[in-house]
């Protein structure tokens, strides 16, 4: 089983900056790929950032430039730097990972999420 806890939501003005964490745990762990997700109210869930265990990274259109998915993983940690931030950013940010654990390879576990309000 793997968990993942997120943290460094908030309310933040707009042009303002957040940095979510998420933490990852679990029984012989090896995180592999790790993904950061927002969901709007009213709107379907979509895929922020994603970062591969080599490094590799990719992003959303609306969000490059201003974000910066990064890990470090000898604290099984993904973070989220959020710059220049706007209204429509705000949204339930969910954490995302494959894993492998004890019980082998487990895909696409998710995070309770974090909520991030940009407002004035």
């Amino acid at each position: 089983q793997v968990q993942l806890v997120e943290s460094g939501g908030g309310l933040v003005q707009p042009g303002g900056s957040l940095r979510l964490s998420c933490l990852a745990s679990g029984s012989s762990l090896t995180i592999y790929t790790m993904r950061w997700y927002r969901q709007a109210p009213g709107k379907q869930r979509e895929l922020v950032a994603s970062i591969h265990n080599d490094g590799r990274t990719t992003y959303t259109d609306s969000v490059k430039g201003r974000f910066t998915i990064s890990r470090d993983n000898t604290k099984n940690t993904v973070y989220l730097q959020m710059d220049s931030l706007n209204p429509e950013d705000t949204a339930v940010y969910y954490c995302n990972a494959d894993a492998h654990t004890i019980v082998g390879m487990m895909f696409d576990n998710w995070g309770q999420g974090t909520q991030v309000t940009v407002s004035s």
